[in-house]
């Protein structure tokens, strides 16, 4: 995602004329993004670098699609058929990298899995250098990386699409899940607050960025030092002027949970934030889900987190193993929306041709 923030991620209604505007970051020769249609013949996001990048429309389309596919499973089992996709991950996975196996197996694909948690992915050769081979070799590239950079680099690069499985600053594909998950239990979430409380993430990140594509409404509270990225939080802000939706940050957990149809929380210390480990210890403890601070939601009230969760520090047992909890329900739903992701990306487009690196 480029620093040209959300200028050109304006969604239009199907069948309205002119062309839809790109990130910079996508606006690559001979990756022409075509204009959406409620059901995209031709997905116009060439990747999913950012949420940024689907913008209202193509969070909507993404969502639609993953309820089809869900309810659906055999009608689109050998639309991939032929299809490869590698995924190069840097950190440690289980529901990132099964999902997406499972997801490409299932629409008939294949998937391979290479190991990148000994070293970053440039570290034997330069990023331009891999993507010029991958392109060559698969039809889409799933990264799930330290640096937001890697996956912006590689999508710069690779005339393939690239998926962002996770970076230390979104999230995208969690997020997406989370809220197929609420719209399972709510319906329309346009009009439902989801409290997050806790660490200025990158699931916080994609969170704000989704609620703010979808219209709805959205509360973070962190302690002091710890609020989202402000870049996100102005591109939240600027994509809720187009929907109505609500973006709200604060400091007070309680003020952000009072009446919240749903309680978000995530992990107090991230992949590569080890250091930090004691004294978010200190910090973090006002910040705990547990049943005290569920109460104070709504009675309807569910409980999220994108896990794995550390039982006893940003959430008790007696909340993740509570009739509130939706836990595994997000994580099915991590299955649904990488396969409608996949086959967006991959289903209807005829593989591009390789480039020369010297073109």
């Amino acid at each position: 995602m480029s620093s040209s923030g959300v200028i050109g991620y304006k969604s239009r209604v199907a069948g309205t004329q002119g062309a839809k505007k790109e990130s910079a970051l996508n606006g690559r020769s001979g990756r022409t993004a075509a204009g959406p249609e409620r059901t995209p013949e031709v997905f116009w996001c060439p990747d999913l670098v950012s949420t940024r990048d689907l913008g209202p429309g193509g969070v909507d389309a993404v969502l639609d699609l993953a309820r089809i596919m869900k309810a659906r499973p055999a009608d689109f089992r050998k639309t991939l058929t032929g299809r490869q996709m590698v995924m190069f991950f840097e950190k440690p996975s289980l529901r990132t990298r099964l999902t997406f196996e499972a997801g490409m197996v299932s629409l008939g694909g294949s998937a391979m899995f290479v190991d990148q948690t000994h070293e970053r992915l440039d570290a034997r050769e330069k990023l331009s250098d891999v993507a010029h081979n991958l392109e060559r070799w698969v039809d889409l590239i799933v990264l799930r990386t330290f640096s937001q950079h890697t996956i912006e680099g590689m999508a710069q690069y690779a005339r393939v699409p690239v998926i962002n499985a996770l970076s230390d600053l979104e999230h995208p594909c969690q997020a997406l899940a989370d809220y197929l998950t609420l719209m399972e239990r709510f319906g329309d979430v346009k009009n439902r607050c989801l409290a997050y409380v806790g660490d200025g993430n990158n699931v916080a990140h994609s969170l704000l960025l989704t609620c703010a594509c979808l219209g709805s409404s959205i509360r973070v509270a962190t302690p002091q030092g710890y609020a989202p990225d402000p870049k996100i939080v102005a591109d939240a802000r600027a994509i809720a002027e187009e929907t109505g939706a609500g973006i709200y940050l604060m400091t007070d957990p309680h003020e952000a949970v009072a009446g919240a149809d749903a309680v978000y929380t995530d992990a107090w210390v991230s992949m590569g934030q080890e250091r930090e480990e004691d004294e978010r210890a200190r910090i973090f403890p006002p910040y705990q889900v547990n049943e005290q601070l569920m109460t104070e939601a709504a009675p309807h009230a569910v409980f999220m987190h994108c896990l794995p969760a550390h039982r006893g520090l940003e959430v008790t047992d007696a909340v993740m193993d509570s009739a509130q909890s939706v836990i595994f329900e997000q994580a099915e739903n991590r299955l649904h929306v990488q396969k409608a992701i996949l086959y967006l990306l991959l289903g209807s487009g005829d593989r591009l041709p390789a480039r020369s690196a010297h073109a």
